[in-house]
């Protein structure tokens, strides 16, 4: 299942499909790898929450949800998220509360997750990710400020570039 390729520094086989690339310092040992993802964009919490949805009459709400579920996938690929799916629970099931809910909660354990892939300490509560949804949606305020945190835990760093994991 794994690639295999040579070390240039012995003849041991490294694996280079585990979520990272081998660290150059670690190129001589065996098994060494480096956690690698690629970096989320940084977003303005009041627009996400309340200007762009006002804007766009609700529909950016939802690529705003497929957008955090795509960029936390690429940050950690350890994370096992589908950004369609995600969406498409807010856009069919929204209407039931309990899946939305749930959708939430989730969305909030991932970017908790992140937060420790960035070796920050973990500020996003699941919990709290759930229930600010009955506070004028304030949810959405609340997990751009923490995915916020993420995508500063690498200042000067474009969206998209290769950046390390903690483990």
């Amino acid at each position: 299942m794994a690639d295999f390729q040579p070390s240039t520094a012995s003849s041991q086989n490294v694996p280079t499909s585990a979520g990272g690339a081998v660290a150059p310092s670690a190129a001589g040992v065996p098994g060494a790898i480096r956690l690698s993802g690629l970096a989320m964009k940084r977003r303005g919490p009041v627009a996400v929450w309340l200007g762009l949805p006002l804007v766009t009459l609700g529909v950016y709400q939802l690529v705003w949800y497929f957008k955090i579920h795509k960029e936390l996938q690429q940050f950690d690929r350890r994370q096992a998220l589908n950004p369609a799916g995600s969406m498409l629970v807010l856009l069919f099931l929204g209407w039931t509360v309990v899946a939305a809910l749930i959708s939430f909660k989730n969305t909030g354990k991932a970017i908790a997750d992140a937060q420790r892939a960035a070796g920050l300490p973990v500020t996003c509560s699941p919990a709290t990710s759930m229930w600010l949804v009955l506070v004028f949606g304030l949810n959405i305020w609340y997990m751009q400020r923490q995915l916020n945190l993420v995508a500063d835990a690498y200042p000067g760093v474009a969206p998209g570039t290769e950046v390390s994991l903690s483990a």
